[in-house]
């Protein structure tokens, strides 16, 4: 009897411990009744930035926010801010350039569709103006989530024609001469649904992917990506995960989940190996 006891207290403490590696992180300034998404911390300044969209996640807009001595500041535009919806940030690993999407306005000509644009920063820290990506990095169709990794790919989501199911995982990198040769990440990692968000580690040894609403996990092998597999329900409720960014360590992942409740799309971090000091305290030695 005490050993079936002491065992059930095993199970019961291990289950603890595996829901305890999933918190949410929901900082003052930033978690709104809206929804936030997307976040993306800028190597250089420390700065935060994400998406904030209508609960129903629609309009969706890049802001930024900085931390302050007194906590996050009032998210704002970024300089860079363009005239249609946006969102997807990401840094480059030094800091220069900041890939994301959006239908801006190009040449006064309005756009529909979500390209993928990247916009740079000179050495004092200012932003310059943003270029769209060129085809075939861009298509005729949306394009999602542009992730660039250590294998000098640009991995990102597209639901342009040739791929397996309505929207894929593909990757994009030039040549010596400035060619951009586009691929498929093939039948591993897309099936006939929806893939959109593809975010390797910063190792480059596997990558999260965001299909249908969920997060799965494919690892690199000398033969190329292994066949994904869905991260536990820990991470994986019944609403949507999204826009998923991995700490410098890639030990944890932060990521958005729409709670259908008061507050909408709100912040949550998995700590797949145990707690770090990730995301950033703000103040420093406050934890959110």
């Amino acid at each position: 009897m005490k050993h079936l006891l002491w065992l059930a207290l095993v199970i019961i403490l291990a289950g603890a411990s595996v829901e305890n590696r999933v918190r949410p992180w929901k900082p003052a300034g930033i978690s709104s009744p809206k929804f936030e998404s997307h976040p993306a911390f800028d190597p250089k300044t420390g700065d935060l930035y994400f998406v904030r969209s209508s609960p129903e996640f629609s309009g969706w807009r890049i802001l930024v926010s900085r931390c302050t001595a007194t906590g996050w500041s009032t998210p704002e535009s970024p300089a860079f801010a363009g005239d249609g919806v946006e969102a997807d940030p990401y840094f480059t690993a030094d800091g220069r350039s900041v890939y994301f999407i959006s239908t801006r306005s190009e040449d006064s000509v309005k756009q529909t569709e979500l390209d993928i644009w990247k916009v740079d920063r000179d050495d004092k820290g200012a932003w310059g103006a943003p270029t769209r990506m060129p085809d075939p990095v861009n298509s005729a169709g949306a394009e999602w989530f542009p992730r660039p990794s250590v294998d000098g790919w640009l991995y990102f989501g597209s639901d342009r024609s040739g791929g397996i199911g309505m929207t894929d995982i593909w990757r994009a990198r030039p040549d010596a001469a400035g060619k951009w040769t586009v691929e498929n990440l093939g039948t591993a990692v897309n099936t006939p649904g929806d893939e959109y968000e593809p975010l390797p580690s910063p190792d480059g040894s596997r990558m999260i992917v965001m299909a249908d609403g969920d997060l799965w996990e494919t690892r690199k092998t000398a033969a190329g990506w292994a066949p994904r597999t869905k991260l536990g329900p820990e991470v994986n409720q019944n609403e949507m995960e999204i826009g998923a960014v991995f700490s410098p360590s890639g030990q944890s992942l932060l990521f958005a989940r729409d709670t259908q409740g008061p507050d909408s799309g709100e912040f949550f971090v998995w700590y797949e190996h145990g707690p770090e000091a990730w995301p950033p305290d703000c103040p420093a030695g406050e934890r959110n």
